[in-house]
Parts: structure tokens; C-alpha cells; sequence
């Protein structure tokens, strides 16, 4: 029961498959790892002693040790590029893409449970791995997935806070909204006011964050059903999974779209901790904010066309080329389409990312979705094209560091498959994925004593005159 951690378990991860070339292989040695124990909580209170101790001999032994040169261009450049964030449970490369405790998304594919033989991964098998470092086996999921649709429970008052605004507020105001009611029921806060050791802020932490990733697709679909579908809402089905309740409870019965909400919710679940998101999230809770709030405030940070807004603004813009030339256009139109775009002085959506340098991992597990289970979709035809159009006319401008499609640039095309046509309410969907992930850490930020984030801010007059003094030396 070897605990996957940091560099030291991805360098045994590629040890061992070098040695043998097929992935199952490795699929055999990483299951191996897995405990028989079924229950997540006892999991944690036996690994998070262990990573306390290394995170302070890290500090101990190396905290002096520089990571980098940090420049003006960062500080004014929003901080891009500067290391400066502890996050375990995910580490986004630039020219590998994301992976999670060392796994890439292929292998999370490979490895990671399934509601049925060469399914999408279940979300709850990858809260299970970015908590824990270890792939979980069948039995573990099945016990999570149970536990958190017993947690899933919504007192009324959090609808009735949803109600309290207009059915024309966006979706993403209104779910921060519920997940700001649910706070109320907050086992950190309560226990934070009785008096509790520093030393266990961590487990109240992990029953307020398994409580809210259980409570939000509940919410997230009173959302959508309130807005889009008269308010008619359909209760859970104790039968089935995260996702596939999910997407049961939005009103989809396709056992094609119950896989993709699982995909979906897994792959965007996380994506280290620079991102506003995850970073916002983080932040509040370095102030010991229990995890309700620190998750509204991320959502209020996702919700920004720069960051999660962004998967609403692909479909809409894809739209707006079928309006304008048709579904069967060719690419010297798209071309054409693409420079109209870019010469208007606006950006093409869904393609660069601040950090990948190469077409985002994420998309290309979206578009082999895509190619198993709708080869012929018009739209999805068209994203085809896109992928071959817009990179070299982005490279041809040279202002662009990464002209490839990133996560947002796929998956509206696949959701309005499946009849989910409301681009409006997209980034909802990536919230709730996105509560795996922040919460997960949230969690280890509280294990670990990870202390109250207070960067250092300076003017642009001390700016001026630091760079003045260092010429003149």
C-alpha cells in the first residue's frame, strides 16, 4: 500500500512502464496499491500523519532553496509563470498536460473504475485518488458513490434562497447563491466556535467538503430545471453515480449522456492550483473559511469570461459560423470566418491556454468521445475543422504562444448532442465538477497547516525605482 506522492510516485510510475510497454501492465501494478478498506475517512487519518512529517522535513531541509527569478513582467503580468502555490493534488505540465497524482488523463481512463467494461471513469474513483494518491478499486467507488448520495441532502431554505431571485439571473449567480445557503449546516464553523486543535481542522474540513461535492448537483440541477424546464424537478436515483444522477436529475436518460457527464465531471475536476478558480478557493480558505464559502467564492472567480465562462462562449460562437455561412462550410469560408473574428478585435474561443503549450489533453479525450459516439454530428464536424483551420492562422500572427484548443473548445459541441442546448448554463456544469478538486485540496490544505496566503504587493513607484537602483549597480 505505497502512497502515489509528488515527483517521487510519477518517476515509479514511468520506471514501471518502461518496463513493460502496454498500459495494462501498469493498470495491474498501480491496482495493487489499493487498500481493501472501503471507507475514505479512515484512509486519510492513516496517509495525512505521514505527509505532515514530509512536508516538514521538506521545509525543514530545503525551505531556503530558490525556485526562480521572479520580474517585473510577472508582477504586473498577473503574477504568470511565478511558482509560488503548494497543491498535491494535481500538476499541470506544459507540454504533457494535466495529470492527477501523477496520472494523465489516458490513464485515469485505464484505470480508474467505470460504471460499466470500457466506460468513462466515475468521478467519485478520482475524488478517491486526488484525496488519497491511490487508484481505488470497484468496491471503494461503489461505497463512495453511497455515501455521498446519503449526504445529499438539501434543506429548503437553499431553494428557497435560489427562488428569492429572478429566473433570468445567471445560472452561475444562482448556484453560488445555493452553495452560499448551504453554508449554514457547516461542520468546520460550528466546531472552529466550540474551540478545536489545529491539529484535526481537518476532519470537520472533510465532512463539510464531502457534503458540499454531494449537495451541488443537486442544486446545480434545481438550477437548470428552475430556469429552463418550468420548474418541474426530478428527484435522485439512489441506483446510480455521481454523474449519471447528475445527469439524471438535469432530465437526461441516455446511458451515452450519463457517460459523458461522467467524463465531463472527471476531467474537469481539476487543474492545479494557479488557476482562478482553484487559486480563489484556496486563498478564502487559507483564512479558514470553511469550505461553503471557500467554494462560492470560486465559483464568483469561474464565473468571469476568462476562465469557466469561456465553454459558454465556444458554442455560441460556433452558432454563430453555422448562422452566418451554414453547416456545411468549407474552409476557405472558415478561414475567412476565423480572420473576420480576429480583425474585429476579438479572440477565437476555445483555442490557447496560459499555461499547455500543446493541444489540451482534455480536448482530445472529449473529441475521441466525440468520434465513438457522434461521428456525424455537424457541429462536431465542424470543431473537426476548426482543429485543422485555426492553429496555423494563429501561428501566422506570432503573438500567440499556444495556438491549440484547449479544454472549452469541445465540450459545449458535445452537451448540445445530447440535447443540452442551453450554452447559458454550461459553466454551472464545470463548478460542479470543479468542487472535486478545490475540495480535495481544501482538505489537504487543512492536513498540512498550510498557513494564511499573504503575497507581498508593491506600487509602480517602487517598481521604478527598484529597477532604477538595480541599473546603477
Amino acid at each position: 500500500m505505497v502512497f502515489l506522492k509528488g515527483v517521487s510516485a510519477l518517476s515509479r510510475l514511468r520506471s514501471r512502464v518502461k518496463q513493460h510497454s502496454s498500459l495494462s501492465n501498469s493498470v495491474r501494478w498501480l491496482q495493487m496499491q489499493s487498500s481493501s478498506d472501503l471507507d475514505l475517512h479512515s484512509q486519510l487519518k492513516e496517509l495525512i500523519p505521514e505527509q505532515q512529517e514530509r512536508l516538514k522535513k521538506l521545509r525543514a531541509e530545503h525551505g531556503k532553496v530558490q525556485l526562480g527569478n521572479i520580474t517585473v513582467d510577472m508582477v504586473i503580468g498577473g503574477m504568470r509563470g511565478m511558482t509560488g502555490l503548494l497543491w498535491e493534488t494535481s500538476l499541470l505540465d506544459p507540454d504533457e498536460g494535466i495529470r492527477f497524482r501523477g496520472l494523465s488523463i489516458p490513464e485515469c481512463q485505464k484505470l480508474l473504475p467505470a460504471a460499466k467494461p470500457d466506460g468513462e471513469p466515475l468521478p467519485e474513483g478520482l475524488l478517491w485518488l486526488l484525496l488519497t494518491g491511490k487508484v481505488p478499486s470497484k468496491a471503494q467507488v461503489d461505497a463512495l458513490s453511497q455515501e455521498l448520495r446519503d449526504r445529499a441532502v438539501v434543506p429548503d431554505y437553499v431553494f428557497k434562497a435560489i427562488d428569492a431571485l429572478p429566473v433570468s439571473a445567471h445560472p452561475m449567480t444562482q448556484f453560488a447563491t445555493g452553495v452560499m445557503a448551504l453554508q449554514v449546516q457547516s461542520e468546520f464553523q460550528k466546531a472552529y466556535e466550540k474551540g478545536i486543535s489545529k491539529l484535526k481542522y481537518w476532519e470537520p474540513t472533510y465532512e463539510d467538503a464531502l457534503s458540499l461535492i454531494a449537495c451541488v448537483p443537486l442544486v446545480a440541477s434545481y438550477v437548470y430545471r428552475r430556469m429552463y424546464k418550468d420548474g418541474k424537478f426530478i428527484p435522485m436515483d439512489d441506483s446510480l453515480d455521481y454523474g449519471g444522477n447528475f445527469s439524471h436529475m438535469l432530465g437526461f436518460s441516455s446511458h451515452q449522456m450519463h457517460e459523458l457527464m461522467r467524463l465531463y465531471v472527471t476531467i474537469h475536476s481539476d487543474h492545479e492550483g494557479g488557476n482562478v478558480s482553484a487559486h480563489t478557493g484556496h486563498l478564502v480558505g487559507s483564512a479558514l473559511s470553511d469550505p461553503y464559502l471557500s467554494f462560492a467564492a470560486a465559483l464568483n472567480g469561474l464565473a468571469g469570461p476568462l476562465h469557466g465562462l469561456a465553454n459558454q462562449e465556444v458554442l455560441l460562437w460556433i452558432k454563430s459560423v453555422v448562422d452566418e455561412c451554414g453547416e456545411n462550410i468549407s474552409k476557405e469560408q472558415l478561414k475567412d470566418y476565423v480572420w473576420k473574428t480576429l480583425n474585429g478585435g476579438k479572440v477565437v474561443p476555445g483555442f490557447g491556454h496560459g499555461v499547455l503549450r500543446k493541444t489540451d489533453p482534455r480536448y482530445m479525450c472529449q473529441r475521441e468521445f466525440a468520434l465513438k459516439h457522434l461521428p456525424d454530428d455537424p457541429l462536431f464536424k465542424l470543431v473537426s475543422q476548426l482543429y485543422e483551420v485555426v492553429p496555423p492562422i494563429l501561428t501566422e500572427l506570432g503573438k500567440v504562444k499556444n495556438p491549440w484548443p484547449n479544454v472549452d473548445a469541445h465540450s459545449g459541441v458535445l452537451l448540445n448532442h445530447f440535447g443540452l442546448t442551453e450554452a447559458r448554463y454550461y459553466t454551472v456544469l464545470f463548478g460542479v465538477s470543479r468542487s472535486i478538486g478545490i475540495c480535495s485540496q481544501l482538505i489537504w490544505d487543512r492536513a498540512l497547516g498550510l498557513p494564511l496566503e499573504r503575497p507581498k504587493s508593491v506600487t509602480m513607484d517602487w517598481l521604478e525605482n527598484y529597477c532604477k537602483k538595480a541599473k546603477a549597480a
